[in-house]
């Protein structure tokens, strides 16, 4: 079964009533072997604040070495977003294998007059890939409700309830009292809960876990009502946190957490009180999850987690699309409220921030109370409303109507999503701020602006194009059409079906080949494929920017008898703001492209051109026009100051090594050299911070004294991981940051940020590395593709500068030689990221597949330094400078020959 068959099953399944009650995903489960029987599972339910209390719970499970499941709802861009195996969503392959597995039996069970609906069947899912890949422990977000919601199908070691406040009376009932007793019956037999509830729900919620035999964890935060006198575990805000320079970060806060015999002052990835709320019984879950799965080791310390693991699980659990800022010049804040009580929460935390005006892109589903809404919100400046492509979305004309009797005369209607959003971030100045919000279908939508890539794609043979729109879920006749035509010049990219049609119809009416996934309308982005000369392919792009250059063509006309909404591609009505200027750069060549014309750069579309200087996080300007990468391929030589590390561990590790070797590397033609103070290969042992500084800053304060690095020729790197030593080093002389983690730690993102320095972001899961993490890619490069995408977007909202960010696929993390040697084969597709590309593959063990030992590994990094320069990297990270450096110029002049002796 391919994927587009098993999702459009799936989506098909949306038709069908929700009906209270578990008997029928439980009768799925049995038809599946009990999958359940074999796991441990957290519940969270609640009327608010239930998915990133789940997100939270997660990411400290993950650090206390436990491999961790995730479901939650609904996904913002794909369906495999909502089941997650240690932050991984589930491939399209597994989903395809479920479903031929369970389509028979759902489909008899139809016929039945008994049909599961959409969500019990992902539920359903979700259990049998948790175990499938055996997870420690699978933390679900119930749906809706908690007795009768599908996910109490399991039995629970822990649960918890959010909140209670009234929602789907209906189902659940009418007041908050019968809301909190069906919540409370997620609980089994001697399960523990934790809630944040207080009053009368505190009151329901005591009796019915205690008539289960279970205990009650009460939590108290700055969000909750009327709470318990004596709780187990209390939540302090702190506000945004405080960053070295004084700033204020607008990204974190800090929070305090405390119960019996131990307390956390932490960091979190996420603004707003009602968060610091959620982290708490987070924290709580976690605690009680491990003493319930440890047993008495665990529950004999007062805290069963390491202090260091619930802080590293704080700072690093982010959560898309909910309050989630993505610039800062001006503000741009996603946030998916769509409730009076939830757009007050959001006004709340947007008090946090100083701006000078509100500018709306607002949406919402057509059964919201809008006029509570709108009240509840901070009155804007300028209002656009927008209409998600979703079948309950209410339309932006009614939208705007209702903001107009609330007063706000400067609304206007922008039918696409993304549209409004870039209309309003056009309407703003630097100090003013963006809001979308009023549903999380149009902040989907909003987001997909800075998440889309424009993907330039090798395509050399019919088979490489076969497995191109396989890949894609392009249907067999659809295939067989475009295969043979997909010559010259192809390219990639992901958009909601209506507008993948829209650019399809485009397309071919350029003389283009494009083809469309066969996903249908079912609420994520699907592939488009095009393919044609680079004339054609800018033809493309000015239809995009103007239909009227194509005006014979009744599909793209924008007024008249043969006009229509779906196929318009004006910039005001397609909802791909910047698409047509990407489109020409890829089009174009593999190389970097300007980051003012890439989707979700620090300059975007419809904004100030973009200038040569890039700037701190305080807004200082920093030359960004010489490094040795802007004038053409340079090689990153590796200059590590250790005893252990991979390769060349102890070759420099006097000072006087040190030093002849950066010599030695400046004379081979090196244009940065990188200085390494802690090995991150498997085995090696931690190194302190301070030992790390003293390794390293020496170092660099003596290369200052060389005329190459004195006159800016060459440059100094440090490869680390720790924030301290990145801002020692830095402020020696280091001028590049080259962070293994990926940004991972938000201190680092600070020190970056506030120097406006050059910094390597890699692809990687974790450091040290463990050979034993394995990793299930559904295409290993799409995949790193999207990783990378989220750790700039992070990068960009604390503060740096796109144009600083250099990206490393990370050959070598948990990635198998064959995935590693796909990455190395397709190097040029990470130009979609706009950003220049380093490739690090010296010596490494994808070598040792072919047959190469660790001593016998150099002929084979040349040759793969070559594939990588001929592919589009900009940067090549080697121990052999020399030979490498060859074969950088042998490479560059093949593609350039009348360059050769100017």
């Amino acid at each position: 079964m391919h994927y587009h068959e098993a999702a459009n099953f799936l989506f098909d399944l949306r038709r069908f009533s929700v009906r209270p009650g578990t008997d029928a995903v439980e009768a799925l489960l049995d038809h599946l072997g009990n999958p359940e029987t074999e796991l441990e599972f957290v519940q969270i339910a609640g009327s608010n604040g239930k998915g990133s209390t789940a997100r939270i719970a997660e990411s400290i499970l993950r650090q206390t070495d436990r491999t961790v499941g995730l479901y939650t709802s609904p996904h913002l861009d794909d369906l495999s977003e909502r089941i997650r195996v240690d932050g991984h969503p589930m491939t399209d392959d597994a989903i395809a294998t479920f479903i031929e597995r369970a389509r028979p039996w759902l489909v008899d069970r139809a016929a039945a007059g008994e049909p599961l609906t959409f969500f019990e069947v992902v539920t359903a899912m979700g259990i049998w890939e948790f175990a499938r890949r055996d997870v420690d422990v699978a933390v679900l977000e119930v749906g809706m409700g908690g007795e009768y919601d599908a996910t109490s199908a399991v039995d629970p070691v822990t649960a918890a309830i959010t909140n209670v406040s009234l929602e789907h009376t209906a189902v659940l009932g009418e007041s908050v009292e019968e809301i909190a007793r069906t919540k409370a019956r997620i609980a089994d037999e001697g399960t523990p809960v934790i809630t944040a509830c207080g009053g009368s729900a505190l009151s329901v919620i005591r009796k019915v876990v205690t008539d289960a035999g279970g205990d009650v964890r009460t939590v108290d935060g700055p969000t909750v009502s009327d709470p318990d006198p004596n709780p187990d575990v209390t939540a302090t805000y702190h506000g945004r946190i405080e960053t070295r320079s004084g700033r204020r970060s607008p990204t974190d806060s800090r929070i305090e957490v405390a119960g019996s015999g131990w307390s956390y002052d932490a960091r979190l990835p996420l603004v707003g009180e009602y968060q610091a709320t959620n982290a708490a019984i987070a924290v709580a879950i976690a605690h009680e999850t491990v003493v319930r799965i440890d047993g008495e080791e665990a529950s004999s310390a007062s805290a069963p987690i390491p202090a260091e693991a619930i802080r590293d699980g704080l700072a690093t659990a982010s959560w898309p699309g909910r309050f989630e800022v993505l610039g800062t010049e001006p503000l741009v804040v996603l946030d998916g409220a769509h409730n009076p009580a939830a757009c007050r929460t959001l006004a709340g935390t947007l008090s946090e921030y100083e701006y000078d005006d509100l500018h709306l892109a607002f949406a919402a589903m057509h059964d919201k109370d809008h006029e509570g809404t709108i009240d509840a919100l901070p009155t804007p400046e300028s209002v656009h409303t927008c209409e998600p492509d979703h079948p309950r979305a209410a339309d932006p004309d009614v939208l705007a109507a209702a903001f107009r009797n609330a007063g706000i005369e400067e609304t206007t209607v922008v039918p696409a999503v993304a549209d409004a959003l870039e209309a309003a971030i056009d309407r703003a100045d630097a100090d003013d701020c963006v809001l979308l919000t009023g549903s999380l279908f149009a902040v989907a939508e909003g987001r997909a602006r800075y998440t889309r890539h424009v993907v330039p794609t090798q395509v050399d043979t019919p088979a490489d194009a076969e497995t191109l729109l396989t890949d894609a879920d392009v249907g067999d006749p659809e295939r067989d059409r475009v295969r043979d035509g997909l010559v010259h010049r192809v390219l990639r990219t992901r958009l909601d079906p209506s507008r993948a049609e829209a650019l399809r119809r485009a397309a071919l009416h350029c003389g283009l080949e494009c083809a469309v996934s066969d996903v249908g309308s079912g609420g994520e982005s699907i592939a488009v494929v095009i393919g044609g000369t680079v004339d054609r392919i800018h033809d493309l792009a000015d239809v995009i920017d103007d239909p009227g250059v194509h005006s014979d063509d009744p599909g793209s006309r924008t007024d008249g008898p043969g006009a229509h909404s779906d196929d318009r591609l004006t910039h005001r009505g397609n909802g791909l703001p910047g698409l047509a200027e990407t489109i020409r750069d890829r089009a174009g060549s593999g190389d970097v492209v300007d980051s003012s014309t890439t989707p979700g750069s620090s300059t975007t579309p419809g904004s100030s051109t973009a200038s040569d200087q890039s700037t701190t996080a305080d807004g200082s300007a920093v030359d960004s026009t010489t490094w040795p990468w802007t004038d053409g391929p340079t090689v990153m030589g590796i200059l590590n100051v250790t005893p252990d590390s991979f390769h060349d561990g102890g070759r420099h590790g006097t000072f006087a090594d040190a030093i002849e070797g950066a010599r030695r590397m400046i004379d081979a033609g090196v244009g940065i050299i990188d200085i390494g103070g802690e090995s991150t290969r498997p085995g090696a042992d931690p190194v302190p911070v301070d030992d790390e500084i003293d390794r390293v800053v020496p170092v660099v304060e003596a290369l200052q004294d060389l005329p190459a690095i004195a006159d800016g020729d060459v440059v100094l790197s440090i490869d680390t991981r720790k924030p301290d030593v990145a801002d020692a080093a830095l402020a020696a002389g280091a001028d590049v940051i080259n962070d293994v983690t990926g940004l991972e730690d938000p201190r680092m993102r600070e020190v970056v940020a506030e120097a406006g320095c050059p910094v390597v972001v890699m692809h990687s899961v974790e450091a040290p590395v463990d050979p034993d993490t394995e990793i299930e890619y559904e295409d290993v490069v799409e995949d790193v593709l999207d990783a990378l995408q989220e750790r700039i977007l992070r990068a960009e909202a604390a503060g740096i500068d796109r144009r600083n960010v250099i990206v490393d696929p990370g050959l070598g993390f948990t990635k198998s030689p064959s995935e590693e040697f796909a990455v190395l084969s397709r190097t040029e597709e990470f130009a979609a990221l706009g950003c220049p590309v380093l490739v690090g593959h010296s010596h490494k063990s994808m070598f040792g597949a072919l047959g190469y030992d660790a001593d016998d590994r150099g002929a084979a990094t040349v040759a793969g330094t070559a594939v990588a320069v001929d592919r589009g990297a900009d940067i090549i990270r080697v121990h052999d400078v020399a030979t490498n450096r060859a074969a950088v110029d042998v490479v560059t002049a093949v593609h350039d020959p009348d360059s050769v002796g100017e």
